[in-house]
């Protein structure tokens, strides 16, 4: 396989690398294969739309050119070789299921096909109980004259489709689009289905998994499809890839970084970011249009092309911020809500820092032209280190830390789908039983047993409330949410709490803290007041605890017989 070829029937008017393969005629490649094109005419692993557009619109010299055409196939190859989204295939069989209300839908789509296209099931939607399943294998709850019947298909086509159509895979409405469109998809499927892995999961960092109460399902509210179902009877997360949409909404407003998007996952965008050094990126999702764009796009504007519009956030948009040292412009016709919320905290964040926002929006033809005059490279803003491994917050904590320096740039707010926040607690009340430290997942809560300490990182905190769920005491553990403050101490372990040990009132070891001690002693002492010996005992290690009750039990028995003699 050549790894890089360049397709137009016209040619190139300048010269590019030799690691690509230019030409003008598809005959002469018959046959061959390719690992990234600039072009769908060729067979190829990945088709890089944004070169064509970048060669047309760019006002960059010709050495300039060369190098970036071959920086843009470099990209594309990198992008290529991180990515974790693995293809998969589904069997569609010819079953299908037609919901229309009124005869005139059901005649047009009988008028549309042949007999022999579909087997062809029909119901009016007022008899549906429910479906359940995905394309290829949907099950249908009708009602037939009080009977609950059962229909198992492979797609569905639903005349003004309900929610619950909307969202399952396999449901297609003509009015959404066309009949002919319907029944074109419809005859693709059939022939073949394929989808793709869009998101990873780790479970361990989930602030959704398993805790006793539920304290984020983020991803399961944004999901537009059933791709995500939440059980909250195990408090545990179910994921359906072949519904999946692959729009990356859930990724942006995952507050831990549990969640991550395959095609380009956090490892893969900080990699990508490295080529656009001293360039201005121009984030294009693969939705939009680009072969009738007609926009100048001056020097060093260079397009950064994406899968899903959904999936940045506050992390990965930082990195290419950062990487690059300049504004970033986002061409898109839709924000998602979590996306939404990251730039506008980066937007707060770099007014405060540099007076100028980081990200530029564009939804359309004009706004890309205004923000394409406005963008500039920002002094002093260039910032790399070695990110990999890191989790979500620990790469946005390190780069923001990074801004803020030893500055008091004042405090931005987070928002509805982006939380950070800080701990507070109660010295007094706190016994150091470290509950808290056990129900964070982010590390932004540690003990240190050197000098017994309960601290908490701020940076890294998602304000998730389950440490102040889990914490056993009352009115001891708060947390002072949506707020990032910009000033050093924020990136710093601060302390929340601290003890003395306490030690065996017998051995003499020490065995836990002085106020937990104290706790317990004074709930237990006026109950164990009668005995002294239990009384002690509140007071001794595990092993010595033992000791002293039975050598009390002995002694008391011995005591008994010398009475008795």
């Amino acid at each position: 396989m050549q790894e890089f070829i360049y397709y137009h029937p016209k040619g190139l008017d300048f010269p590019i690398s030799d690691t690509i393969l230019v030409t003008n005629n598809l005959n002469e490649i018959q046959n061959k294969s390719f690992l990234i094109s600039n072009t769908n005419l060729i067979p190829s692993e990945l088709t890089a739309r944004e070169i064509d557009f970048y060669i047309k619109n760019t006002k960059d010299s010709l050495s300039q050119k060369i190098n970036n055409v071959s920086a843009l196939y470099e990209i594309a190859a990198t992008k290529y070789d991180y990515a974790q989204d693995i293809s998969f295939t589904q069997e569609i069989s010819k079953d299908i299921l037609l919901i229309a209300n009124n005869k005139e839908d059901y005649d047009n789509f009988i008028a549309s096909t042949l007999n022999d296209d579909f087997n062809l099931f029909y119901i009016k939607e007022d008899i549906l109980k429910s479906i359940s399943g995905h394309i290829g294998n949907l099950s249908v709850i009708v009602n037939d004259e009080g009977k609950d019947v059962t229909l198992n298909v492979s797609q569905i086509v639903w005349f003004d489709a309900k929610e619950e159509g909307i969202k399952q895979s396999g449901t297609f409405d003509p009015n959404k689009s066309s009949l002919d469109e319907v029944i074109k998809t419809l005859k693709e499927n059939i022939n073949s289905y394929s989808y793709k892995k869009y998101t990873t999961y780790d479970k361990t960092i989930c602030q959704y998994n398993e805790r006793r109460e539920e304290i984020c399902s983020k991803c399961e509210e944004v999901c537009p499809s059933v791709a995500i179902v939440k059980h909250d009877e195990t408090k545990t997360l179910e994921f359906s890839q072949i519904d999946c949409h692959g729009c990356g909404g859930c990724i942006s407003v995952c507050p831990s970084g549990a969640l991550d998007y395959a095609p380009s996952s956090r490892e893969s965008l900080f990699e990508l970011s490295k080529f656009y050094k001293n360039k201005h990126p121009l984030i294009i999702p693969s939705k939009m249009e680009l072969e009738n764009l007609n926009v100048e796009l001056k020097e060093d504007v260079l397009p950064f092309a994406i899968d899903g519009e959904k999936f940045l956030h506050e992390g990965t948009l930082l990195t290419l911020l950062q990487m690059s040292g300049s504004q970033v412009i986002f061409y898109s016709d839709f924000i998602s809500k979590g996306t939404g919320d990251a730039i506008r905290i980066l937007n707060d964040i770099y007014q405060k820092k540099y007076s100028k926002d980081a990200i530029l929006l564009a939804s359309n033809e004009e706004e890309l032209k205004e923000a394409l005059e406005k963008i500039s490279f920002i002094e002093n803003s260039y910032f790399n280190f070695n990110q990999e491994s890191l989790k979500k917050r620990e790469v946005f904590s390190h780069r923001l830390q990074k801004i803020v320096g030893e500055d008091d740039l004042g405090v931005v707010t987070t928002g509805e789908h982006i939380h950070y926040g800080r701990v507070k607690v109660n010295q007094e009340k706190c016994t150091l039983c470290l509950v808290c430290v056990g129900s964070c997942n982010v590390d932004a809560l540690s003990a240190d047993a050197t000098d017994n300490t309960l601290r908490i990182n701020p940076s890294l905190c998602t304000a998730c409330g389950y440490c102040e769920v889990s914490c056993p005491e009352a009115d001891c553990l708060t947390i002072e949410r949506d707020v990032i403050q910009l000033e050093p101490t924020w990136f710093k372990e601060n302390i929340l709490a601290h003890d003395t040990l306490f030690a065996c009132v017998e051995c003499g070891k020490e065995f836990a803290t002085t106020k937990s001690i104290q706790k317990i002693a004074s709930q237990m002492a006026p109950i164990f007041s009668s005995d002294p010996v239990k009384e002690r005992s509140l007071y001794c290690c595990a092993d010595c605890k033992p000791k002293i009750m039975m050598q009390n039990y002995f002694d008391q028995k011995n005591q008994g017989l010398n009475n008795a003699r």
